[in-house]
């Protein structure tokens, strides 16, 4: 049905990673079945601080957050004002970003500290869901748009070694990412057959755990091209998934469409579940 969700149980034995589709940021305000989930998750999950791949933050290389005190960066326009007034108080964590460099130089990969950068609405509008208190440390990674999927699943996997010391990773993005027919849409439309598709071959590789499709989904998936214009809120997915390791199930925990055309699918990787 358009508009509507379905929230599957979610079901946890240690800590997941996660890719949360984090919609529109009027769902800081209105946060619908996607919110409730997201509340749920906070109840659930109670992690020593929370690393987010947001889509809204794109360099050349990985950049970590390393502010103290990062601000609430309300990076939209033309939203009621009632969005620009929230401020979302959570407490950086300068040593677990100097924790993070020291692991992606381990593996590699070139990465900085950004002692300036707060909060985009990719992070704070589901984490203000999650842990509606702000008691929780918080820091940002990146994403590096120009070096594609695999570059994202070896960020992930660089990571891992944070997923199994209470740090919470979660990819913010979102399944299916076409703002012009979002736009050109209504409220309550019927799902585009394009976008349903997608996230519906998304559904069955992530299951069968084809990583190959998945890095290759520009070639490999329908209207991939149409579904992701832009690459950038498709990466984070690759940062949770390279995260949880690899074999790591992956149970889906919000599924639905937003205007018939943002997909809303968002999924749990759960690495103990490695056979």
């Amino acid at each position: 049905m358009a508009g509507a969700f379905r929230t599957v149980c979610f079901q946890m034995k240690r800590l997941p990673t996660l890719f949360l589709s984090h919609g529109s940021p009027m769902h800081a305000i209105a946060p619908g079945e996607a919110g409730r989930v997201w509340a749920a998750l906070g109840q659930t999950l109670k992690p020593r601080a929370v690393l987010v791949a947001s889509a809204h933050w794109e360099t050349a290389v990985p950049m970590v957050t390393g502010s103290p005190k990062p601000q609430t960066i309300h990076d939209f326009g033309g939203f009621p004002a009632q969005l620009y007034e929230i401020q979302y108080p959570a407490r950086g964590a300068p040593e677990l970003a100097e924790e993070i460099v020291g692991l992606l130089k381990q593996a590699g990969i070139t990465a900085g500290i950004d002692g300036c950068r707060g909060l985009d609405h990719g992070a704070w509008v589901p984490l203000r869901h999650m842990f509606p208190v702000a008691d929780v440390p918080i820091v940002q990674i990146s994403v590096q748009p120009e070096r594609g999927t695999a570059h994202h699943v070896e960020l992930g996997r660089a990571l891992a070694p944070l997923a199994a010391d209470n740090v919470l990773i979660v990819g913010s993005g979102h399944a299916t990412h076409n703002l012009r027919d979002f736009f050109s849409a209504r409220a309550g439309s019927s799902p585009l057959t394009y976008a349903r598709d997608f996230a519906d071959w998304l559904h069955t590789r992530l299951l069968s755990r084809d990583i190959d499709a998945l890095v290759r989904y520009r070639d490999a998936a329908p209207s991939a091209e149409r579904a992701h214009p832009t690459e950038e809120h498709f990466l984070p997915l690759f940062v949770a998934w390279g995260a949880a390791g690899d074999g790591a199930r992956a149970e889906r925990i919000v599924e639905g469409l937003e205007a018939g055309a943002l997909s809303m699918d968002s999924y749990a990787f759960h690495a103990d579940a490695v056979r």
